[in-house]
């Protein structure tokens, strides 16, 4: 009963209330002893939260002759009686509270994990509005369709994506979409399934249960990874500024926004840092420009960025004349040249405060990796101890005494490597951390025309 129960009851479960329902028959009189084990059970449950080893075990003694129809009625009336004595219940009352205990620290730590993924989205700017425009770009500039809206279930947003293998006529995107497919049925062939199989509908917000209706799109996901990989190259194929783009907002003023990707390499040219640097300023006809282009403080900055990043997911704006877009190419290499020297001061701060983080990093692995080797070296010091005190193992078969000592010789390797890792694992850590070249480059230049202009 306890096992069918939890078959129902578990994690993933979509429905918040689940049901199990017992049938007996009435004429059937050994049906009478399950009845009795049903009610008894609900009323512990009710009692005491749950069942428990101890009255668990008790029951189970009381069932262990099995069920026969000379002791139907003698058997359902022990079940209901079976009761706990003052020892037992103590024992199952500590057992309960253990349990309570193991789910308070882990309500905890779903906590701190909760605390830490919303840093997370916060230091990345992270918004699933923002994460499904940008796929849906990439896919556009592939050349392929744009996500498309089909429905909503249960609140979460269902799209469809396009087939990227057969648009873009790539083979190596085969491989790639088949994380997309319909999962292939056991007597399916393979190309069979590659060439017929549909691309399921993808989501971008949990859908609370694991299906094979949709797919679940995150930054992990081969597709999605394929995709964005697109634009964290896109500030390398170019010597100078490659891109520039024009957006509508709801704001008087035009405005413009120079964006700058700083990047910090350690040894072997590993990435260490990567992030993107904003400048922002009013933009000013060039023909009145008095002077240059003067970057904006904090305040008009968080304000400008907010105005970007809700321009990016609004696709109602007007038209914008030609005579507008024409004059803005022609006055973005004056706007870059006026906003790099800002950009690369900015970049400086964000650069320092990045190695400060990095050395913090490096710090606390390192003193981490300190401890492990510390806690490693106490531990085969006790067993090598250990192993000298023990004078049984003559009295061991020759294969296992054969075994004892070679783990004995392999500590006292062991441990002497250890003694040279405590000594130079901890500096290693910290010179992985080490910036040895930043980079700081134009990658984007975005123009703000307000709706009304």
């Amino acid at each position: 009963m306890e096992q069918r129960n939890g078959r129902i009851d578990r994690k993933l479960q979509p429905s918040k209330v689940v049901y199990c329902h017992y049938f007996f028959y009435k004429q059937r009189e050994e049906d009478k002893v399950l009845q009795a084990l049903v009610r008894k059970t609900k009323t512990i449950r009710e009692e005491l939260g749950s069942l428990g080893q101890v009255i668990d075990s008790r029951l189970d003694s009381l069932m262990k002759g099995g069920i026969s129809r000379n002791n139907v009625h003698a058997l359902a009336r022990e079940i209901g009686e079976a009761d706990l004595e003052g020892g037992q219940r103590e024992t199952v009352q500590e057992e309960l509270e253990s349990t309570r205990e193991r789910q308070t620290a882990l309500k905890e730590q779903l906590e701190k994990l909760r605390t830490l993924l919303q840093r997370s989205q916060d230091h990345l700017q992270f918004s699933r509005e923002h994460f499904r425009m940008a796929i849906s770009s990439a896919l556009q500039i592939l050349g392929a369709d744009p996500l498309k809206a089909v429905s909503e279930v249960d609140g979460v947003l269902q799209c469809t994506f396009p087939a990227i293998d057969q648009q873009r006529s790539d083979p190596t995107w085969a491989e790639t979409m088949d994380t997309l497919r319909v999962p292939r049925k056991r007597e399916e062939k393979f190309w069979e399934w590659r060439a017929t199989s549909p691309i399921r509908p993808v989501v971008f917000a949990d859908p609370g249960r694991v299906t094979d209706e949709v797919v679940q799109l995150h930054l992990e996901q081969r597709v999605v990874q394929r995709l964005l990989s697109r634009f964290a190259a896109q500030g390398f194929v170019q010597h100078d500024l490659s891109r520039a783009c024009l957006a509508q907002s709801s704001d008087a003023v035009a405005r413009v926004l120079l964006i700058g990707r700083l990047a910090l390499y350690g040894p072997n040219a590993a990435r260490l840092h990567e992030e993107l640097v904003p400048i922002t300023a009013r933009w000013i006809d060039p023909a009145i420009r008095k002077g240059e282009l003067s970057p904006y403080s904090r305040e008009a900055e968080d304000k400008t960025r907010a105005l970007l990043d809700s321009a990016l997911l609004d696709r109602s704006g007007r038209a914008i004349p030609d005579g507008v877009v024409k004059q803005l190419q022609e006055s973005a290499p004056r706007d870059v040249r006026e906003l790099l020297p800002h950009l690369q001061a900015r970049a400086e701060d964000f650069a320092r405060d990045a190695m400060a983080r990095l050395r913090q990093r490096a710090d606390d692995e390192s003193e981490q990796m300190r401890d492990i080797l510390e806690q490693q070296k106490k531990h085969l010091e006790q067993s090598i101890l250990k192993y000298d005190r023990d004078q049984q193992y003559h009295l061991f078969p020759e294969e296992e005494r054969r075994q004892a000592e070679s783990n004995r010789k392999y500590w006292d390797k062991r441990l002497g490597a250890l003694q040279e890792e405590l000594r130079t694992e901890p500096d290693r850590i910290r010179s992985v951390y080490q910036v040895r070249a930043q980079r700081i480059e134009p990658v984007g230049l975005v123009y703000l025309w307000p709706v009304t202009r």
